[in-house]
């Protein structure tokens, strides 16, 4: 049985740097950002993230930029909307 690929984002915070490094999400699109904290002992409101953070991921071999719009703590869900989402370059990578 093939094992479901891990989705990760990385967050930069504007005077601050690297705030997550491979961050594990549950649902990933291009307008919003899901953890879902339900089966685990993590609560959302210990994960930090907020308005203006810069968010990478990778999509096949490309990077993929946004900025989080919005923050909302649902239940044991964390949602993060984004803005500005765009594919960056090929030889583009975060630092």
């Amino acid at each position: 049985m093939a094992q479901p690929s891990l989705r990760t984002i990385s967050v930069l915070r504007r005077g601050y740097g690297r705030r997550y490094t491979d961050l594990p999400v549950d649902e990933l699109t291009h307008q919003r950002i899901v953890i879902d904290c339900s089966d685990g002992y993590l609560r959302p409101e210990l994960i930090d993230l907020r308005q203006g953070d810069m968010v990478y991921w990778r999509e096949q071999e490309r990077y993929v930029t946004g900025s989080i719009a919005q923050v909302r703590r649902e239940g044991m869900r964390l949602v993060a909307l984004l803005s500005d989402v765009k594919l960056m370059p090929e030889d583009f990578f975060p630092y």
